[in-house]
């Protein structure tokens, strides 16, 4: 979602006039765009901000930008810690940068744009692919309304709205003609998507409009919230020809002592019968997801619960991470906290269970054929080539960088825990196509 809120960035940048540069030393404007999730991603934001005030000290004519979630945590408080900084941007502001450039520029004034808009103008930007690409992020839906104890998206974020369908279409057909044959669909829950919209379609409707775009042959989304997972939603994976066979669904606790104090709106049956269900309409479905290790109250027999629901499961990857307090949510201040030695092995518990079970389920692939969207130099070797598969899984493999862009029948040889080793598909009449 960064990423793509980055790109809009650079779009409309470009069309005031500005290039990128990959040498921060020759740039004019620096813009950083930021995460607060977690306080390692802040902490990460600080340190590279510090690195830039180097970069003022030389070039007192360079401006520092700041955007994102932690610019949007720390509003006018930023500038204490960070007094070089020129402009402070929030997540509802990216549409106002020219605006907040051009004031800077004519009084030397610092800028702070942190408000919440009724309607947020910078969802309906588009960020224009470059030449030749083939997958694109689309944001369908901004906010979140669901308020989990640990979560701060709802703060920094705001609540839910969603774009209308008929402006997704046409920016996804826009895409397809430049090109793009990949797109994946984001927000902060995409299940809820059409909720804000009176008479708007629900996610599987748009999901199925988005499946008959001409030139669009794959799509993917995320994230997406267990308690809004529909069977309409899990049959569109049997049923939307382009629509990947890959979901990313976070669990974050596989005890429902913990997941009612987390305010997450489900139990943990009722995860694993979404779970079946998704299996149900698409047997080889790739499952990841995320946990949340230490959570307040979090005791020896909850995680051992999360591990049981692993085993039941057998995702295909997942996300972890030890709890981190963040400011503004309702987990501030709850008793019972974990220790951090005690988050710590357990973490390393759970990623050695996982690896175990990535592992395995990479070796199922490994004797069949797989089409892989071709992404262009592999970055372990110069005479590789590597790609997604639907499943969203990373194939490396020999091959001419001509092949990049374009879509490859890939006989999968050798699974490890991260990639997959292929080669192109012998006896294929054309196993690379541009569609």
């Amino acid at each position: 979602m960064n990423v793509n809120d980055s790109d809009k960035i650079v779009t409309l940048l470009t069309e005031e006039g500005y290039e990128t540069t990959d040498e921060a030393e020759c740039a004019d404007l620096i813009l950083l765009n930021t995460c607060s999730i977690r306080e390692k991603a802040a902490q990460k934001a600080f340190s590279q901000l510090g690195r830039f005030r180097m970069l003022k000290e030389q070039n007192p004519d360079l401006i520092l930008a700041v955007g994102g979630c932690l610019a949007q945590q720390c509003g006018q408080k930023i500038l204490t810690r960070a007094p070089f900084l020129d402009i402070v941007f929030g997540t509802h502001n990216i549409h106002g940068l020219p605006e907040f450039i051009r004031r800077f520029e004519k009084n030397g004034s610092r800028v702070v744009e942190t408000a919440f808009e009724p309607s947020v103008k910078s969802l309906k930007m588009m960020a224009m692919p470059e030449n030749g690409a083939v997958s694109a992020y689309v944001t369908i839906m901004q906010g979140c309304n669901n308020f989990c104890a640990y979560c701060v998206v709802p703060h920094l974020r705001g609540p839910e709205e969603s774009r209308p369908a008929e402006d997704i279409l046409v920016e996804i057909q826009k895409l397809a003609d430049h090109g793009v044959r990949e797109v994946t669909l984001l927000g902060q829950n995409v299940n809820a998507y059409g909720k804000t919209i009176g008479g708007s379609p629900g996610f599987p409707k748009l999901l199925r409009a988005i499946g008959g775009v001409r030139g669009i042959e794959r799509i993917r989304f995320t994230t997406s919230h267990p308690k809004d997972l529909s069977e309409d939603l899990m049959r569109c994976f049997a049923e939307v020809e382009a629509l990947c066979d890959h979901i990313h669904l976070p669990v974050q606790s596989g005890s429902d002592a913990i997941l009612r104090r987390m305010n997450r709106g489900y139990t943990r049956d009722q995860y694993l019968e979404k779970i079946e269900g998704l299996r149900h309409f698409y047997p080889e479905i790739s499952i990841t997801s995320d946990v949340i290790v230490g959570f307040p109250g979090e005791t020896e027999a909850d995680f051992q619960a999360t591990l049981a629901l692993m085993e039941t499961v057998t995702f295909d990857n997942l996300f972890s991470f030890k709890y981190s307090e963040r400011e503004g949510t309702a987990a501030v201040g709850f008793d019972r906290q974990v220790p951090e030695k005690v988050k710590s092995e357990r973490l390393q518990q759970l990623h050695a269970l996982q690896q175990e079970h990535t592992l395995k389920r990479n070796r199922k692939l490994e004797g069949r054929v797989q089409d892989l969207l071709v992404e262009g130099k592999s970055k372990n070797s110069a005479h590789d080539m590597t790609g997604r598969t639907r499943s969203n899984k990373i194939v490396n493999f020999r091959g001419r960088r001509e092949l990049a862009d374009k879509t490859c029948a890939v006989l999968i040889k050798k699974a490890y825990l991260h990639s997959l080793r292929g080669e192109l598909a012998e006896g294929a009449k054309d196993p690379c196509s541009s569609k």
